[in-house]
C-alpha cells in the first residue's frame, strides 16, 4: 500500500497544484523508493481523487527528471547507479556553492537567526532519529539562505537535484552520523557571521559530501558486492 506524506492545502491551489506539491514533496523526503512502480490509477485511489490531476503532475515530474514515464499509465522512479551519483552530487555542490556565494550579500543578521533556529530543529531531529524531518529541515535550511538573492535563478534547478537524490537519500541518510562528524551547518552559520565567501563555499560543499556522498558511494558499492 502506498503512503504519501500529507500536506497541508492552503488557500485556493487548485487540485492540479497541490497533486503535483505532494507528490513532489514524497518523492524529495524518499517516500517513494528507487525502482518502484507506480500507475496513475494506484496514485489516484491513494490520494482520493481523479486521474486527470494525476497525469499533469506527473507530466512535470517527468520534466525535472523525478520520475520516468513507462507507458501504460505506469511510472518508475528511477534507479541509481555509481556513474549516476557521482553526476548528481557533482551538480548539487556546484549549484549550492554558486547559490550560496551569490546569496551572501543579501544576507541579514535576522536570516542567520532564522538559519541557526532551523539548525538547532535538526539537532532535534537526529537526536530523535526522525530522518524525514531531518530531510525537510534541511532542504528548509539551504532554501533560506539560497533565496536571499533576489535576483536567484538556481532554486529550480537545485530542487530539481534533490528531487533526483530523494529516493536514493532516504536509503543511506541512516547512516550519515558515521560520516557526518562535524556539523558543516554551524561551519555555515560561522561564515555568514564573518562575511566569508571562500568558507562559505567549502563549507557548502564539505555539507554534501558528508551528508550525502560518502554514504551513498559505501551503499553503491555494497549494492554492486
Amino acid at each position: 500500500m502506498l503512503d504519501l506524506p500529507d500536506l497541508p492545502r492552503e488557500g485556493f491551489v487548485t487540485a492540479q497544484d497541490y497533486v503535483y506539491a505532494r507528490l513532489r514533496n514524497a518523492i524529495m523526503v524518499g517516500a517513494v523508493q528507487p525502482e518502484s512502480t507506480l500507475t496513475i490509477r494506484g496514485l489516484a485511489d491513494c490520494m482520493g481523487i481523479s486521474p486527470t490531476p494525476i497525469r499533469e503532475a506527473l507530466r512535470r515530474l517527468g520534466s525535472e527528471r523525478a520520475i520516468e514515464l513507462l507507458g501504460n499509465r505506469r511510472i518508475s522512479i528511477p534507479g541509481m547507479t555509481p556513474e549516476r551519483f557521482e553526476e548528481i552530487v557533482s551538480l548539487r555542490r556546484a549549484l549550492e556553492g554558486h547559490a550560496a556565494r551569490r546569496a551572501l550579500p543579501y544576507v541579514s543578521q535576522v536570516l542567520i537567526d532564522e538559519l541557526a533556529l532551523i539548525d538547532d530543529r535538526m539537532d532535534g531531529h537526529v537526536r530523535a532519529g526522525d530522518f524525514d524531518a531531518l530531510t525537510i529541515s534541511n532542504h528548509a535550511f539551504h532554501r533560506l539562505l539560497y533565496t536571499a538573492n533576489p535576483h536567484q535563478q538556481a532554486m529550480p534547478a537545485i530542487e530539481s537535484v534533490w528531487l533526483q537524490l530523494g529516493p536514493f537519500q532516504r536509503r543511506v541518510i541512516r547512516d550519515v552520523r558515521q560520516f557526518y562528524l562535524v556539523d558543516r551547518h554551524k561551519e555555515i552559520l560561522r561564515a555568514l557571521r564573518e562575511r566569508d565567501c571562500g568558507a562559505l563555499v567549502r563549507a557548502i560543499e564539505d555539507d554534501i559530501r558528508d551528508g550525502i556522498q560518502q554514504a551513498g558511494q559505501l551503499v553503491l558499492a555494497e549494492d554492486r558486492g
